[in-house]
């Protein structure tokens, strides 16, 4: 990791594309002064394309909207997606491996797709993900449950990129007790304590208008930070914790990505907040905001 001094104003990214074609949010590994996390945002037209040939990366694209083609020099993937929005269902995704060429189509008026990468020296198999495949999660407790889709776990035939969609109702916490996973530490017999993990957050709100709170902190104090992200902005988290909140009346989604040393997600309470979990005697009954039920193929 490249020496920063990270602040808000460099966490935070935002948006730089309203409704139009083209990009609207991106990470390069150089700007977070990161080593291994890469994102792009970006929105298709009907009947439009993009493709590229992967480097030397594994990568990762998420179907956020719409509906698309994948064409690749490992196979090809029709049909893919039919949320009208990140709030309508589970998503589609396709994991492919490094040096492989890929082409997407838009099927429908807008396609909206992230996708992610990372460098790697080891080869998995080209993987479709869907809606099926899917766990859902329910963690938390109170106002601080929360929901996890697993789109890449921990487990998965990948090297580092690890991806999940987290929604958090209105007015509730997550990533709470307040974690973090910014240094690799094993017990004396090498079992893993914590990774270090470098994130990406990409947000959206199931009402315009909508906005969470995030801070990023460390126990140091090199970083401390808050941040109100709104629609299709960008949190990036080099190290320390990271609690989210999001306001009344708006539930957050947030697209996490992370990459790094260890394909686990192994982390650390704060420990001065530890002892909430101890609190919680049920989980929110508003959850699950999105699951299996949604999608029209089931």
């Amino acid at each position: 990791m490249i020496l920063m001094d990270y602040t808000a104003d460099n966490l935070l990214l935002r948006s730089t594309n309203e409704d139009r074609p083209g990009v609207f949010a991106k990470v390069a590994a150089e700007q977070a002064g990161w080593d291994y996390l890469n994102m792009v945002a970006l929105r298709l037209e009907k009947g439009k394309t993009f493709g590229i040939t992967i480097a030397d990366y594994e990568y990762v694209a998420i179907v956020l909207s719409g509906q698309c083609n994948i064409r690749t020099g490992k196979g090809n993937f029709d049909n893919l997606g039919y949320r009208k929005d990140v709030f309508g269902g589970l998503p589609y995704a396709l994991y492919m491996p490094r040096q492989t060429e890929f082409e997407i189509e838009a099927l429908t008026d807008t396609l909206e797709i992230v996708s992610c990468w990372s460098p790697t020296d080891k080869d998995h198999p080209i993987k479709l993900i869907t809606p099926q495949d899917i766990k859902i999660e329910i963690t938390g407790g109170g106002n601080a449950s929360y929901q996890i889709n697993r789109i890449v776990p921990p487990g998965f035939a990948a090297h580092r990129l690890m991806v999940q969609e987290v929604y958090t109702p209105s007015g509730n916490w997550s990533e709470y007790p307040p974690y973090k996973h910014d240094t690799h530490r094993t017990t004396p017999k090498g079992e893993l304590l914590e990774a270090y993990l470098e994130k990406i957050c990409f947000y959206r709100h199931n009402r315009p208008g909508g906005y969470a709170y995030q801070r990023v902190y460390t126990e140091d104090g090199s970083i401390s930070a808050l941040m109100m992200p709104q629609e299709n902005d960008v949190v990036i988290v080099p190290k320390g914790y990271h609690p989210l909140v999001s306001a009344h009346g708006y539930s957050t989604y947030c697209l996490q990505i992370t990459a790094g040393s260890a394909h686990a997600q192994a982390t650390a309470d704060d420990p001065q907040d530890t002892w909430i979990r101890e609190t919680w005697t049920q989980k929110d009954s508003r959850l699950p905001l999105v699951d299996h039920g949604m999608h029209p193929r089931t």
